[in-house]
């Protein structure tokens, strides 16, 4: 009994300190990731997110989404941070996702935003880059690589 717990446990018991910060791009896991309005009118399109996953039932369900902020959480412990992306989701069940079987290309409805969702926040680390483009450019490379087999 008389056994004190790790510092670095007891600054986890105690929460993150009340001020975070907020940064325009993350470097993890070999991705670089900017935010949405960072991006824009850029040349390269950082700001997609993928987080594979599963639900409680037997279906595997990958979330998609747009990154809308990097924010990072220090505990009262220099050596305990946390990144956490803030991400606009979408939609990912039958009405807003579909995958091409021919190019294993996923579609995603930008219409459709993933409702009653209480969590924005994942951790960056668990997150995998994705670029999203519209269909219309889909259909100019589809066209590319045809042209190049002939």
């Amino acid at each position: 009994m008389g056994r004190s717990a790790p510092k670095s446990l007891s600054s986890l018991s105690l929460g993150p300190e009340r001020k975070c910060k907020c940064y325009n791009g993350y470097f993890v896991i070999g991705y670089v990731f900017h935010i949405e309005e960072y991006g824009q009118g850029r040349k390269t399109y950082n700001n997609g997110v993928c987080v594979k996953g599963s639900t409680s039932s037997e279906l595997e369900v990958d979330y998609y989404g747009r990154l809308e902020e990097v924010v990072e959480l220090q505990y009262h412990n220099e050596q305990n941070k946390v990144f956490l992306f803030k991400c606009y989701w979408y939609d990912t069940t039958d009405r807003g996702i579909r995958v091409d079987l021919h190019y294993g290309l996923v579609e995603i409805n930008s219409k459709a935003r993933l409702r009653n969702i209480n969590d924005v926040f994942v951790f960056a680390k668990q997150c995998q880059q994705v670029y999203y483009t519209s269909p219309l450019h889909l259909e100019r490379i589809d066209q590319e690589l045809i042209g190049c087999l002939f």
